[in-house]
């Protein structure tokens, strides 16, 4: 965790400072802790007057520390962009979000994931297609993102946890407050094997605005979107357009010519998005057809509570022993015994004076 990751946090608190600006700063100061204590005058060589106004605000009430110890109380997570943990894919959109909040865990295996989205209002069929799509891809041990809606975002998470698998739920609030309220046990599901994540704050309630950005967020964290039903104007559609803009590939479920339910992600498909009439399609296209196989042979060795702690925070980097058990809040002679058994399932390696490293 970066030294300074906790005046990111201050930072993003404040009204006009956004991802443009935070680079900026980050450029003029290196540790956002010096830029944080920094003159105005030294600020005022990188913001205008509207966001240094905001940040001078902001200075005078707001305490990094305490913000930052209740989010630890509260099971939150910061990952800025310094952060390595902070995922790769989304690292590399324009303008990637300088903070994510998460409840749960992120994996270096997240970063093989699919989204599967679509609208509030499903047909049965429609829904049928998302269970089928959401089990065949966590039965790969493909990651499914989806964000927590009504309708088809609702099935896919529920899918990929009847899988076995991971997945995410990016929300249009702050990683606290679940939206719609009813899908609030699915949430605490989705925490405990895999995450809820955010780019607004802690406490922040749903707004109709941040629910099309918090797409671009969906389409970042996946190699690849799937539309499975999308009436004109819904919003699945905006994830399809973020999904081009940052080169991913678009799918989408053909729909019947004659259902309003189906006639956006149609058009998706008259303007080039590719045709999915199954997770085996996926896999092929995005070239993971060798997953399957190597997933079912990674259920056959089952970890028990510690050691999935202590797999979770691995990095295909390698970390020293010390950093491990400091991550996973485990002591250095329990980290020590689990690694060796995780050397043993072939799921981490030893890289020598006390390193180890998550095999990839």
């Amino acid at each position: 965790m970066p030294p300074d990751a906790r005046y990111w946090v201050a930072f993003h608190h404040a009204k006009f400072v956004g991802p443009a600006r935070m680079a900026r700063l980050v450029d003029r100061f290196g540790d956002l802790g010096d830029a944080w204590a920094a003159p105005v005058s030294s600020l005022r060589a990188v913001l205008d007057e509207r966001s240094l106004e905001s940040v001078v605000k902001l200075r005078a009430e707001f305490d990094p520390d305490r913000v930052w110890e209740g989010m630890e109380r509260a099971g939150i997570a910061a990952l800025c962009l310094s952060d390595r943990r902070y995922p790769r894919l989304l690292r590399e959109v324009p303008a990637p979000p300088p903070v994510l909040y998460v409840r749960g865990t992120l994996v270096p295996e997240d970063e093989t994931a699919v989204a599967i989205v679509g609208t509030r209002r499903s047909t049965a069929a429609g829904r049928e297609m998302a269970t089928n799509l959401g089990e065949g891809l966590a039965g790969a041990g493909v990651t499914v993102i989806s964000g927590l809606a009504r309708g088809i975002d609702a099935v896919a998470h529920q899918a990929a946890l009847a899988g076995g698998g991971r997945t995410i739920a990016v929300l249009g609030s702050g990683p606290d407050v679940v939206y719609p309220p009813e899908h609030r046990h699915l949430a605490e599901r989705i925490v405990e094997a895999g995450a809820v994540l955010s780019d607004y704050p802690p406490g922040r309630p749903p707004d109709a605005p941040n629910f099309p950005a918090r797409n671009r967020i969906i389409s970042g964290l996946s190699l690849g979107v799937v539309i499975v039903e999308a009436p004109e104007r819904s919003g699945a559609l905006i994830t399809a357009d973020f999904a081009a803009d940052q080169g991913r590939d678009v799918f989408v479920v053909p729909g019947s010519p004659l259902a309003a339910a189906s006639a956006g992600s149609n058009r998706l498909l008259r303007d080039g998005a590719r045709p999915v009439l199954s997770a085996d399609d996926l896999l092929a296209d995005l070239r993971l057809a060798g997953r399957a196989e190597a997933a079912s042979v990674q259920r056959a060795l089952p970890l028990d509570d510690e050691e999935r702690r202590v797999l979770s925070v691995l990095s295909p980097e390698p970390q020293h022993i010390d950093e491990v058990a400091l991550l996973a809040n485990l002591p250095v002679s329990t980290v020590g015994g689990h690694l060796v058994v995780l050397e043993l399932k072939g799921l981490a390696k030893n890289a020598g004076a006390l390193f180890y490293a998550r095999r990839r």
